[in-house]
């Protein structure tokens, strides 16, 4: 999987998307910090917070017994970069079309 498709997928969800917007608050976070502001369990926390680090939008360090996560920006900069050049690809399609159809609508001279 790409690395624009594995951020997709990973933003498609509600809940990550949720952990994403939390962690951008705290800075770093555990499961279990997490989960007490969410109304899911600590496991299936941690299966998203999986999916969100296989997707490198964030990244973990152990400290001490508990595993601490961290927002990880550059995955989505790069995906928000594809976004911005589809946009402007089509854009340029629009305006192609528009372009021929105002040419269509333009009467035509007699000759």
């Amino acid at each position: 999987m790409s690395g624009v498709d594995a951020v997709l997928g990973a933003l498609a969800d509600p809940t990550r998307r949720a952990l994403l917007d939390a962690l951008a608050a705290r800075g770093q976070a555990s499961a279990s910090a997490l989960a007490a502001d969410l109304p899911v369990s600590r496991q299936a926390i941690v299966k998203h917070l999986t999916i969100l680090e296989e997707a490198e939008l964030v990244s973990s360090a152990r400290a001490g017994r508990e595993v601490r996560y961290t927002l990880r920006s550059q995955a989505l900069d790069a995906t928000a970069r594809w976004m911005a050049s589809l946009a402007g690809e089509w854009d340029r399609r629009l305006n192609a079309i528009k372009r021929a159809a105002e040419a269509e609508d333009q009467p035509r001279r007699p000759q």
